[in-house]
């Protein structure tokens, strides 16, 4: 199979079930943008960090090609004319949203509590983190708005609603494993 197929040579990508869009469809920035997380992500862990950081963001990595895919599906081309569905095994459980709540619930366990903004840096390790949240951020907010135009698996959102706070308390956390400078954020009187 070659990288190269000159079917988007004219500005238009495939999605899953073949219905060709614009690249600048919302749909390929929903997704698009789950995949820069994604290596924003994978340039977390590829840091000098814990080894259950680095596992939790494997799984993570993982949960966010099924996102990706998931928004990548027009509702129409979910199920197959066989009537099976179309991306077998892959979506979202509660179970993924607990995960990551208990990983954000180990983390804060051991974190003292928030009593002020933090300004994001410190550490290029910790920085890298909260540019991963902002990104999450932003493809929330498009699968939002995706979901305005075409229904899409509220799951989906639910996930990077929460993968958010966890690359938020993530930060946090190698704040402090890695002794990093924490500066608060002070209003102008």
């Amino acid at each position: 199979m070659k990288v190269y197929t000159k079917t988007g040579d004219g500005g238009t990508t495939a999605l899953f079930g073949g219905t060709r869009v614009p690249k600048d469809h919302i749909r390929i920035d929903s997704y698009g943008t789950v995949d820069e997380l994604n290596s924003y992500i994978g340039l977390i862990r590829d840091q000098d960090i814990s080894e259950i950081h680095k596992q939790t963001l494997i799984e993570i990595q993982d949960r966010l090609f099924t996102v990706g895919a998931i928004l990548a599906t027009p509702q129409d081309k979910e199920f197959l004319k066989n009537g099976e569905r179309r991306l077998q095994n892959l979506g979202l459980l509660q179970t993924d949203i607990d995960f990551l709540e208990k990983e954000i619930d180990r983390m804060e366990d051991s974190l003292e509590p928030m009593t002020h903004f933090v300004l994001p840096g410190g550490h290029q390790t910790v920085s890298f983190c909260h540019i991963a949240r902002c990104v999450c951020r932003r493809a929330e907010r498009l699968a939002v708005h995706l979901g305005h135009e075409e229904p899409i698996e509220p799951m989906a959102i639910m996930y990077l609603n929460r993968l958010s706070d966890y690359l938020f308390v993530l930060a946090r956390m190698l704040t402090k494993e890695l002794n990093a400078v924490e500066v608060k954020w002070i209003p102008r009187k």
